[in-house]
């Protein structure tokens, strides 16, 4: 029988010299056929003369530029505000669909299915529309709605994924379950669920670009506007190489922080794992001689 060796924490074989032939020559195949797509992009980019001063020069305007800003200022406070409500609104749903009582935690379930499976454009619609509620306040309610509820899933089954005997532990020692939640479950879930929900904040984040639809002068509202007022042929493109950049910048800055904060709590005192100290030959249990 092979001797396990425990400093090593993969979960499959290490890879053999023919396995990682194989491997080196994936990622070979892989970087060449990404180059080319790349190179096939920049091909037609310069083809339709997409570099040239005269599509560029508008965004030396100071007027374009605060337009820019003011639309990523709307943005970033429409995200803000629904990420906020977002996690507020999942903490919530996730207690009541924990909850040992039947009535509040089928209310919950029906909440959480409900807006999960409604489309996040179908609810921003309804509510500007059917119930004349102004672009932000309607832009923020079906981020909320729809991300709260995934979210609240997300809190549930971190939960859940912390080993039964530290409930079970935590009930013996006498504490509610306000308590065990906020002591004992909650931070040994967080270290779980914090992947997932930055995911899910960069999906609200990504889903603010639906505000132009209603009329929210967001980000991509602005460069829609800017577009549709140039008047050289293809417009969009250098307004989409202008935009995108600051949308995916502002995505791996949430996947940074999530980094940050997961390395701040592996050092946290209190959430790391104690390690107990083996029992020694010879220690006797109290009351034995």
């Amino acid at each position: 029988m092979k001797a396990l060796d425990h400093s090593s924490n993969a979960l499959y074989d290490i890879p053999g010299p023919k396995t990682e032939r194989r491997h080196m020559l994936y990622g070979v195949l892989s970087t060449v056929l990404i180059a080319a797509v790349v190179g096939w992009v920049l091909y037609l980019l310069f083809d339709t003369d997409q570099f040239t001063a005269t599509k560029w020069n508008p965004f030396t305007y100071k007027g374009i530029q605060e337009l820019l800003l003011k639309g990523l200022g709307n943005t970033l406070k429409a995200f803000a505000i629904a990420a906020v409500l977002s996690l507020a609104l999942g903490a919530v749903l996730a207690v009541g669909r924990l909850s040992d009582h039947r009535p509040v935690r089928w209310l919950a379930t029906l909440i959480v299915e409900f807006f999960r499976a409604m489309p996040v454009l179908v609810m921003i619609f309804f509510v500007f529309v059917a119930l004349k509620v102004q672009p932000l306040p309607a832009l923020v309610t079906g981020l909320t709605l729809y991300n709260g509820s995934v979210l609240a899933e997300v809190f549930r089954s971190g939960v859940n994924s912390v080993e039964k005997g530290q409930r079970e532990a935590a009930y013996a020692l006498g504490m509610r379950k306000t308590q065990v939640m906020s002591y004992v479950l909650g931070p040994q879930a967080l270290r779980a669920m914090l992947p997932a929900i930055i995911s899910q904040l960069v999906v609200a984040l990504k889903d603010t670009s639906l505000g132009y639809l209603i009329t929210y002068e967001e980000f991509l509202h602005a460069g829609k506007l800017i577009a549709s007022n140039l008047d050289y042929d293809l417009p969009f493109i250098p307004v989409v190489m202008v935009i995108s950049p600051i949308y995916i910048g502002m995505c791996m800055l949430l996947s940074w922080f999530a980094t940050w904060v997961s390395k701040r709590q592996q050092r946290n005192p209190k959430v790391e794992a104690v390690d107990v100290a083996p029992a020694e030959p010879g220690t006797l249990l109290p009351g034995r001689q």
